[in-house]
C-alpha cells in the first residue's frame, strides 16, 4: 500500500486526483498538506500545514504536487531530498533550468519522480503511435494542434494563472504543455522552436493566446496554437502524412478517423486514474514511468525557447530520442 500526502487542495485535485488515489487498490490519501485545516479534513484524516511537517511523518511515501507553478520546484525537490517518490503537476517547473533541478535531484535520490501528463496514457494517443509507426499515412509531415477558450478572471477562480509570478505564463504554460507534450510523445525530440506570444484581446500580465512552430528531428512540423482570448471553444489535432491524415479531434474526445476507417477509443472516466495507476506501479512493480521528468524536460526545453526566442539546448538533459 502506497501512502500518498497530496500538496494543494483545489480543482483538479479534488475533482480527479484525490478520488483517482483513493480507487488505485495499491495506494490510499494519507494525509494533505493545507493552509485551510477544516477544508483539508474534508478529504483526509491527517492535515498538515506545510509539506516540511508532512515530511517528517515516516509513513509518508509519495507526494502528489498540485500547487501554482512557481512552488513545483522547490517543494518536489524537498520531497526527493527527504526520500518521497513525487508525482508534480504540469508544467513541470517555471523554466528549463528548474526542471534540470528537478530531474537531477530524482537521478541523485533515486526516487519516481512524474509529471502530470495524463494524456499520453489516452488510448487514442497510444493507437496513434501505433498507427505512425505502422506507415498508416506515409510519412508524417504535419501535425496541427489547438485549444481554444475564454479565461477571465471571474469571481477569482483560478486566478494566480494571471500572475506571472506564480504560473509563468498564460496558456502557454496552462493548456500549451499539455499539447506541446502530445507532440513531443508522437514525434520525439524537438530541435527548433518559433513562437509569436500576444496580447490581442485580454490585458493580463501573462499572454492571452500564443502559436508555436515545432520542428522535430524526424522532420515533422508542430504547429500549436492556444488562446483564452476565443469564445469559440476548440480542441483540435489532426496529423498530415504523405499519404493520409489521422483525424483526432477533439482531442479530448474518443474518435479517431485514418485512412481504415473510425475507431472509438474513449479515454478512463478520471482522466487522473491512469496517471496514478501507472506511477503506483512504477514505485512498487519497477514499471517505465509513461510520463517522467526526464521526458518532460523537452515540454520545459519548447516552453523556455518559446518565451525567451533562444534555442533549445542541443539535447534536453535526459531526453532520449524515440522516448517521447
Amino acid at each position: 500500500m502506497l501512502n500518498w500526502i497530496v500538496l494543494g487542495i483545489g480543482d483538479i485535485t479534488t475533482k480527479r486526483v484525490i478520488p483517482a488515489i483513493e480507487a488505485e487498490p495499491r495506494s490510499r490519501v494519507y494525509g494533505v498538506v493545507s493552509r485551510d485545516a477544516e477544508k483539508g479534513r474534508r478529504h483526509a484524516a491527517r492535515v498538515w500545514a506545510g509539506l516540511e511537517e508532512a515530511l517528517e511523518d515516516p509513513a509518508v511515501e509519495a507526494v502528489y504536487v498540485a500547487t501554482p507553478v512557481a512552488l513545483h520546484a522547490p517543494q518536489s525537490i524537498a520531497a526527493m531530498r527527504a526520500g518521497r517518490h513525487v508525482l508534480c503537476e504540469k508544467p513541470m517547473a517555471m523554466n528549463y533550468p528548474e526542471a534540470l533541478r528537478m530531474v537531477g535531484m530524482a537521478r541523485e535520490t533515486g526516487v519516481k519522480f512524474g509529471v502530470a501528463y495524463y494524456r499520453r496514457l489516452y488510448p487514442k494517443l497510444r493507437r496513434a503511435q501505433e498507427l505512425l509507426a505502422a506507415g498508416a499515412i506515409g510519412r508524417p509531415l504535419l501535425a496541427e494542434i489547438r485549444c481554444h477558450d475564454w479565461f477571465v478572471n471571474q469571481d477569482g477562480f483560478r486566478a494566480w494563472l494571471l500572475d506571472p509570478a506564480l504560473a509563468g505564463g498564460g496558456p502557454l504554460y496552462d493548456i500549451g504543455s499539455h499539447r506541446i507534450d502530445v507532440l513531443n510523445f508522437l514525434f520525439g525530440r524537438p530541435v527548433k522552436v518559433s513562437a509569436h506570444l500576444s496580447n490581442t484581446v485580454h490585458r493580463y500580465a501573462v499572454e492571452d493566446s500564443a502559436t508555436l512552430l515545432i520542428e522535430y528531428e524526424s522532420g515533422v512540423r508542430g504547429v500549436c496554437d492556444v488562446r483564452w482570448n476565443s469564445r469559440v471553444a476548440r480542441d483540435e489535432f489532426r496529423i498530415v502524412g504523405t499519404d493520409g491524415v489521422l483525424e483526432l479531434t477533439p482531442l479530448n474526445g474518443p474518435r479517431l478517423v485514418g485512412p481504415a476507417g473510425e475507431e472509438q477509443l474513449p479515454p478512463h472516466a478520471n482522466l487522473h486514474y491512469p496517471l496514478i495507476e501507472n506511477f503506483v506501479s512504477a514505485v512498487l512493480e519497477g514499471v517505465e514511468l509513461a510520463s517522467s521528468g526526464e521526458t518532460a524536460l523537452a515540454t520545459d526545453a519548447v516552453t523556455q525557447a518559446a518565451v525567451s526566442g533562444s534555442a533549445l539546448p542541443d539535447r534536453p538533459g535526459g531526453y532520449r530520442p524515440g522516448s517521447g
